[in-house]
């Protein structure tokens, strides 16, 4: 039984139980002990997610759907409605995307152990407050300086990243939260005596792989259909996280050969 028929069958209350029972005897799907009354419309989930998920869309929503991850209920008149746990269930396989950079077809085997009591997780909340209070937004962009501050370097690093093209700053100036690993890499690298100017050869070796992503991406991104788009940002996401641990373990293999 899938997680959408287990939960069409189950309109249950809050709970603390874990692992309840649902009619059938089957297992309740996770996350456990959250509502699972279906009441939000997709505008309202995106309004929960997009504080922590700024990138999220409707297309990417079905999508996620298309592919068994979550099931709405459909109203008679077709439209989708989540539950407070569709929203969790959500929040779960966007931060192990975003943060892990993990398959969907691994998230979905994931969640279909947690589903049968193979595995248990809490269900965790949204990470909108930084220290200090202020709500702080996964994906803002950085300025030069909060980029250097964030990543524990000078800023003149920054600007000699960037001399180096191993950078490249948005039209106003400003950076992507993916550049902090960048700038902290580098700092290191310069510790052990690696100038700038040695990095480009990663900047270029990257911009390779890239292109084999798009290689691989391209029959879905000629498509209108939103969801093929939604399936070309992820499918781009895993190929992507696949070409870096294959750069990973190719360097770990010469560096044994390397160390004594």
């Amino acid at each position: 039984m899938s997680a959408r028929d287990l939960r069409a069958a189950s309109e249950l209350p809050d709970e603390p139980e874990e692992a309840a029972a649902v009619p059938g005897g089957a297992v309740e799907p996770w996350p456990r002990g959250i509502s699972r009354r279906a009441s939000m419309r997709i505008s309202d989930v995106l309004g929960t997610l997009q504080l922590e998920f700024p990138a999220v869309t409707p297309s990417k929503l079905r999508f996620l759907e298309e592919q068994g991850l979550v099931g709405p209920v459909r109203t008679p008149a077709g439209y989708r409605q989540y539950s407070p746990a569709d929203v969790e269930r959500l929040r779960f396989v966007l931060r192990l995307q975003r943060d892990r950079y993990m398959p969907l077809k691994v998230i979905g085997e994931r969640l279909a152990a947690l589903d049968a009591g193979e595995e248990d997780e809490p269900a965790s909340k949204a990470r909108l407050v930084a220290s200090g209070g202020e709500v702080h937004r996964t994906q803002e962009r950085l300025s030069a300086d909060a980029l250097a501050r964030e990543a524990g370097v000078e800023p003149e690093l920054v600007d000699r990243l960037v001399e180096a093209g191993v950078l490249a700053p948005r039209p106003g100036g400003s950076f992507d939260p993916w550049a902090r690993e960048v700038v902290a890499a580098a700092g290191a690298l310069a510790e052990h005596g690696i100038d700038v100017r040695h990095l480009r050869q990663f900047r270029t070796a990257a911009e390779r792989q890239v292109d084999l992503v798009e290689q691989v991406v391209a029959p879905l991104r000629g498509q209108r259909s939103a969801s093929s788009r939604a399936h070309a940002a992820t499918l781009a996401a895993e190929v992507g996280e696949l070409c870096a641990r294959m750069h990973t373990a190719l360097v770990r293999a010469a560096v044994a050969d390397v160390a004594p």
